[in-house]
């Protein structure tokens, strides 16, 4: 049965159960990677509201190299967004069960690269840190872009301002007093609760996978993203080896 659940989990065809389980574990990926990576490099890789604002700041200071380093940041993310959507796109073309789970792999991989080769970065500190920036708002950008599309939008697991903000409305709606509720014609509001409850898990993962992940680099330095890494890999790995198998027997 476990084989069973990854393949629903990661395969191509969609639930909205499915989406919202890979949902979950997705957003804690991300909130340990966020962490572990600000404890490595001291800035938050999947928060390009910042990124962009602090761009604007070191121009107006003038500095300008600060401000170029943003903007490769904020690039790394767009372009982790979009190998996102070539990938997806390339394996719906050919018809592949690894339509999602090709661009976890690459995740995965990309996650390793940064927790076997972070040792560098007490080494070449001028070097390695706006390069580690860049590989990790990539892989924010890959992430957030597999749970858009696979989603389409209604769920993203890097993106909390998002998250919290959806919180609110529906809490504001949960707490509105609806006034002659007898009458037909009167204008009814209500909360979606199951919304509300979805939004308030995938916040409490991306806080638990930020703790686990701040705790796990505290103790064992970027050795803590291979885990991360393998979860990511065990979410891929049946669509894949799915594909494999297919075009073996062909």
């Amino acid at each position: 049965m476990p084989i069973a659940f990854l393949r629903r989990l990661t395969g191509k065809v969609r639930t909205v159960d499915a989406n919202r389980q890979l949902g979950l574990s997705l957003a804690f990926v991300a909130g340990a990677a966020n962490a572990g990576g600000f404890l490595a490099v001291n800035q938050y890789t999947s928060h390009m509201t910042g990124i962009v604002s602090a761009m604007a700041d070191q121009l107006a200071l003038g500095n300008v190299t600060l401000a170029l380093a943003g903007l490769g940041a904020l690039l790394s993310f767009i372009a982790g967004a979009a190998s996102s959507s070539l990938l997806i796109n390339w394996a719906r073309h050919r018809r592949l069960h690894s339509e999602y789970a090709l661009s976890l792999l690459l995740e995965a991989a990309l996650l390793l690269c940064f927790g076997l080769l972070g040792g560098n970065l007490a080494l070449h500190m001028g070097l390695f840190v706006p390069l580690t920036v860049m590989l990790l708002c990539f892989i924010m950008g890959l992430q957030n872009a597999i749970i858009t599309k696979l989603s389409k939008a209604d769920i993203r697991t890097t993106h909390v301002t998002g998250i919290v903000t959806d919180i609110g409305i529906e809490l504001g709606k949960w707490l509105y007093w609806n006034p002659n509720k007898d009458n037909p014609d009167q204008f009814l509001v209500f909360a979606n609760r199951q919304k509300l409850r979805l939004l308030s898990l995938l916040l409490l993962m991306f806080f638990s996978g930020g703790l686990v992940g701040a705790v796990g680099f505290k103790h064992i330095g970027f050795l803590s993203t291979i885990p991360l890494a393998m979860i990511l890999l065990l979410l891929a790995v049946v669509p894949v080896v799915d594909d494999l198998l297919e075009r073996w027997r062909a």
